[in-house]
């Protein structure tokens, strides 16, 4: 008996789906890719599985291309007592990855299977301010960084971005000039304790002072550990002028590409 065509077309797409659609960038940090899950839960607090009371597990949600109906399942996955937890959430038909994921979280909080876990009274970031400054904290491709590499592209410098100067070294660069050996930091105001910027926060001070206080101390080892490797580190804080700072930059560049000698 031929199967009816409205029935073929719901089981069968025209043509396979894209790479893009379903599968993660080659080499992609575990940092980068729970931060991949939180940007399409919306927030790492929106990634709680209920595994007790008052117990919650970080979810992730997998891709899988099933070839043989060239459609996208996903798939949400946890860990409980040591052991890897999975359960089908549904199928997904976005082009891009990052849409696939979205729409997969979406999925799963609208079946329930997770939730968004509270956060306590007395936590640092309980208060709406707090909260305000983490969700601003993306870590990537802010509104500074793309202006500065605007304003490089226009200098005709091509470059690479958020990606480690030197492999072996757990340290992400915000622009990389991997030729001339230049790495460029675009550090945000608040997190890495701008002397013209900062305020110090009222509620949890000694948290956020701690925390940025490890991030200055992160900044100066990364720039011992770059220059050790004979790399050239351009710092510029977030408010600067992204104008100046690719000009900056370019001559640092030029002047590297023109020297025999690039340990500094």
């Amino acid at each position: 008996m031929t199967e009816p065509a409205s029935d073929r077309s719901r089981r069968w797409k025209d043509r396979m789906p894209s790479d893009r659609a379903w599968k993660p960038r080659p080499g992609i940090s575990r940092e980068a890719r729970a931060a991949e899950q939180d940007r399409a839960a919306g927030s790492r607090l929106s990634r709680a599985v209920v595994v007790g009371e008052s117990r919650y597990a970080r979810g992730s949600i997998a891709l899988r291309l099933y070839r043989s109906t060239r459609r996208i399942r996903a798939y949400l996955r946890w860990s409980q007592q040591g052991e890897t937890q999975e359960r089908y959430v549904g199928e997904v038909d976005a082009t891009t990855r990052a849409a696939n994921l979205a729409q997969a979280w979406k999925m799963a909080h609208a079946a329930g299977y997770v939730t968004a876990e509270p956060v306590p009274a007395d936590s640092w970031a309980s208060s709406p301010a707090s909260r305000a400054v983490m969700v601003a904290n993306k870590g990537r491709d802010t509104k500074p960084e793309k202006l500065l590499r605007s304003a490089l592209h226009r200098h005709g410098l091509r470059y690479r971005v958020g990606v480690r100067p030197v492999p072996d070294l757990r340290r992400t660069a915000d622009v990389v000039f991997t030729k001339a050996r230049v790495a460029v930091f675009v550090d945000g105001c608040y997190w890495h304790g701008c002397p013209d910027h900062h305020r110090p926060a009222k509620k949890g001070a000694a948290f956020w002072q701690e925390k940025i206080a490890g991030n200055q101390a992160r900044d100066a080892e990364t720039n011992e550990a770059l220059r050790n490797a004979g790399w050239l580190v351009v710092r510029f804080w977030e408010h600067e002028d992204p104008e100046q700072a690719a000009q900056e930059v370019g001559k640092a560049v030029r002047s590297r590409q023109n020297s025999p000698l690039k340990s500094r």
